[in-house]
């Protein structure tokens, strides 16, 4: 009895033990109630812009559905490089996460020395929604359609000039996938920053310029600017009466800028549906669409997955643009 008594207890102190060790090679975040600590979400650019405004508002009601306390983190700098790399290095565990824009399909290919591979550290949680870009024009161009400023580009291939916010920005891939798909000549020239650039459009030192149409609104309202397209397959809320590219026979220079939430590579499945439950609530809430509508969005609700493919298609398109063109980050 005495042998057995032992064996019983030694076979009771592996199991205590093997337990333990399972517990311990679980992800934290799946070894118990997730979330049970503060989440952080890292944006990559200052506080004040689109993104940043976009991530408070969203996050704020995936708090509410998570019970969790969400703390929004701003880590701009390097072409949003400095926070993706920061986000690509924490703990899977999904206390850590990152909101992504274009600059994550594009950083690949306009950069050849990155700490971190954008195509492999990150697992998508879910999109949030796009804006697409607009063309626009001063009031005194001679351009009543996108048509007639292609045709001009044509037939002066030396005449046009588009600015945008610097090279490898979405202005600047967006004017150059315009020229392609549209098969016309117009020389970019980059600015630092948008509104630099917009001034020279004003000044009627730039033929054209493709943008947020949030950043140049107020011109276009005023009469000071016109828009020519929307870069995009339907037409925009805030733009009515604009016509799509695809209205105007280019329907493959859709180009816009869009935002998204991941983590870091290896986030557990539990952790991902949970917070894309939650991204999914908030995106349904009356009051954030209202928010995303006025910056002239739509909302792109979706899986895990629908948004890894996304970004893999965005990724495939934009670098086969920088590779052709050869642009290089400033």
């Amino acid at each position: 009895m005495p042998n057995c008594t032992q064996a019983v207890i030694r076979m009771a102190r592996t199991l205590v033990v093997g337990a333990g060790l399972a517990l311990a090679a679980l992800p934290a975040g799946a070894a118990g109630a997730y979330p049970d600590k503060p989440i952080h979400v890292i944006v990559p650019y200052a506080p004040g812009g689109a993104v940043d405004i976009v991530t408070r508002l969203v996050t704020q009601k995936m708090a509410e559905t998570l019970d969790a306390n969400i703390i929004v983190e701003n880590k701009p700098g390097a072409a949003t490089n400095i926070g993706m790399d920061y986000v690509a290095r924490q703990p899977a565990d999904g206390y850590t996460l990152l909101t992504v824009s274009p600059s994550l399909a594009c950083n690949g290919a306009l950069f050849s020395n990155l700490a971190y591979d954008p195509a492999k550290a990150f697992a998508p949680v879910g999109s949030i929604g796009y804006a697409p870009l607009v063309i626009v024009v001063p009031e005194s161009a001679p351009y009543k359609t996108l048509g007639d400023l292609i045709a001009d580009g044509r037939a002066h291939p030396d005449k046009l000039t588009f600015g945008t916010a610097g090279n490898g920005s979405s202005g600047h891939l967006a004017g150059e996938l315009l020229k392609t798909e549209g098969h016309f000549q117009a020389t970019h020239v980059p600015y630092k920053g948008g509104a630099p650039a917009i001034t020279d459009l004003l000044g009627e030192r730039l033929s054209f310029m493709p943008i947020n149409p949030l950043e140049v609104i107020a011109h276009l309202k005023s009469g000071k600017l016109r828009a020519l397209a929307v870069l995009d397959d339907k037409p925009a809320a805030l733009l009515p009466g604009v016509p799509t590219v695809a209205q105007q026979g280019v329907p493959g220079a859709l180009a816009s800028v869009w935002w998204g939430l991941v983590g870091p590579a290896g986030l557990p499945k539990p952790v991902v549906d949970k917070l894309n439950s939650a991204l999914r609530s908030a995106l349904a809430d009356p009051n954030v669409q209202a928010r995303m509508a006025g910056l002239g969005a739509t909302l792109t609700p979706g899986s895990p997955a629908d948004f890894g493919g996304f970004i893999a298609a965005e990724t495939t398109k934009w670098t086969k643009v920088i590779k052709t063109v050869g642009i290089k980050a400033e």
